[in-house]
């Protein structure tokens, strides 16, 4: 079976994000869902062997290692754009666990529920089901197709 290549991804992808409102709504709640999701692996415990071994490791980092080879798959140029969100995203995550009143865990149930119910509403609005439905590479394949925007944008391939 042929692997698909990253534009056919995007166009499986586009098919459920046409209309204007729902496309605003996934520039704000993919990046958003994305950064909670990496929030809580960050969370997740390490063993104390593994936390005495390598102080530095938590989970996000090796999702981050997955999800960086998963891109890598599809297409180097946009791994490298996705790598350097998900190294924003780390930092954000960082910043939230260390000087935030709440626990990272509670600020990240909160902004992901709320980007949820968006992208509910924005498939609501566009007539479409989520594509995640059909295949749950799309959700990943979200955040690469906004990329995707911003690298053509720059006059960049992919």
């Amino acid at each position: 079976m042929a692997r698909k290549t990253a534009d056919e991804w995007f166009a499986a992808y586009g098919e459920s994000h046409q209309h204007p409102h729902n496309e605003l709504i996934h520039w704000i709640c993919v990046p958003v869902i994305f950064f909670c999701t990496l929030g809580f692996t960050w969370v997740i415990p390490v063993p104390a062997a593994l936390a005495d071994a390598a102080p530095w490791f938590n989970w996000t980092l090796a999702a981050i290692g997955g999800v960086t080879g998963f891109y890598l798959r599809l297409s180097a140029p946009l791994s490298a754009g996705l790598l350097f969100f998900m190294s924003l995203c780390y930092a954000g995550l960082v910043l939230i666990d260390f000087f935030s009143p709440w626990p990272l865990w509670k600020v990240c149930v909160v902004a992901f529920t709320l980007a949820w119910v968006g992208q509910f509403i924005g498939h609501r609005i566009e007539g479409k089901k989520p594509s995640f439905l059909q295949d749950l590479s799309f959700l990943l394949i979200g955040p690469a197709w906004l990329m995707s925007f911003i690298y053509r944008r720059l006059g960049q391939r992919y």
